[in-house]
């Protein structure tokens, strides 16, 4: 099929060329040998009479006009996807598809293990694919790469759809030994102690120091960083560190650690935790199920005190 002279079989490899940026991969994921894709590839230049990626350094890079089509060919795409592969019905109990969900450890430490339980519960068959956030997950709902994000809702994209799940707040964690476990968390004593955060692997900043940064003008001293939020809690043990981590994470770990729990000398600290997916798949009745699980598995993340669990007193 053609339009506009453009044979439409060649969107499938532009986007594949756009996103891979390397002719032998492009022609892996859209299963074409590397001539073909390559043959393509000429085809494509010459279309647009542009060179769309460039040799840049020893790898390719998209030019100008690549960079205007990259989204829109992939939207153009998703949205054809999206509505070829569309099911009218959904059975959890029958289904054998994949659930791709972008969460941090946090989500999978507080959140997930609710929602998987509550799978079982139902005997859903449906299978879940848990991949760690990446620093602008608005790309991967757009590129088709995810099906969920579980994010704070700051982080969410204006473009998509969301719903909230839960509110929570940070919480100060240290040693029961050091100094810091004695009184009052002050802010001078927070801001003159040395702190472990958590570092995204394609961060350049920490997210807490950039909510420092932005919202009073303080800078920690932050002695170690770390991928994620679940090894904080067991680093502070035998040091002076502080480690300000989830309140809902925190008292999950408090009975394992010799750990005490301070609050955070910091107002407005917290955050609402929310999942976010591409808006062409709010009527997809599989994501209409999940997004009702993960609604419930919300309601019982907080269950933990109701059996009993340890409420720090802060």
């Amino acid at each position: 099929m053609r339009l506009n002279n453009l044979d439409l079989n060649l969107l499938v490899v532009l986007d594949a060329l756009l996103t891979e940026r390397n002719v032998t991969r492009a022609g892996e994921r859209i299963f074409r040998s590397q001539s073909a894709t390559s043959n393509a590839l000429a085809r494509l230049r010459e279309y647009f009479d542009d060179d769309l990626l460039m040799p840049v350094a020893g790898k390719l890079e998209l030019t100008p006009r690549a960079e205007l089509l990259h989204l829109a060919v992939r939207d153009v795409l998703l949205r054809i996807e999206t509505t070829v592969t569309a099911l009218p019905e959904f059975d959890p109990m029958t289904t054998d598809r994949q659930f791709t969900m972008f969460v941090s450890d946090y989500s999978m430490a507080v959140l997930v293990p609710n929602m998987l339980a509550l799978a079982a519960k139902c005997k859903s068959k449906a299978r879940f694919r848990l991949k760690p956030q990446v620093a602008h997950p608005r790309l991967s709902l757009e590129r088709g790469e995810t099906d969920l994000l579980i994010i704070p809702d700051a982080f969410c994209s204006e473009e998509h759809p969301l719903e909230r799940l839960f509110d929570e707040h940070y919480v100060c964690v240290v040693w029961k030994d050091s100094p810091l476990a004695q009184g009052e968390m002050t802010l001078e004593r927070y801001m003159s102690a040395l702190h472990i955060t958590m570092r995204p692997n394609d961060e350049d900043l920490p997210i807490l120091e950039k909510w420092f940064a932005d919202s009073t003008g303080m800078n920690r001293q932050i002695a170690v960083s770390t991928h994620n939020f679940v090894a904080i809690p067991f680093m502070v043990v035998g040091t002076d560190l502080i480690g300000t981590v989830h309140s809902k994470l925190a008292r999950r770990m408090l009975p394992a650690l010799p750990v005490v729990l301070k609050p955070v000398p910091l107002p407005g600290l917290g955050f609402s935790q929310a999942m976010q997916w591409h808006k062409y798949r709010t009527r997809d009745p599989g994501l209409v199920w999940l997004r009702s699980l993960l609604h419930e598995a919300a309601q019982e993340v907080d269950v933990g005190n109701e059996l009993g669990m340890p409420e720090p007193d802060l």
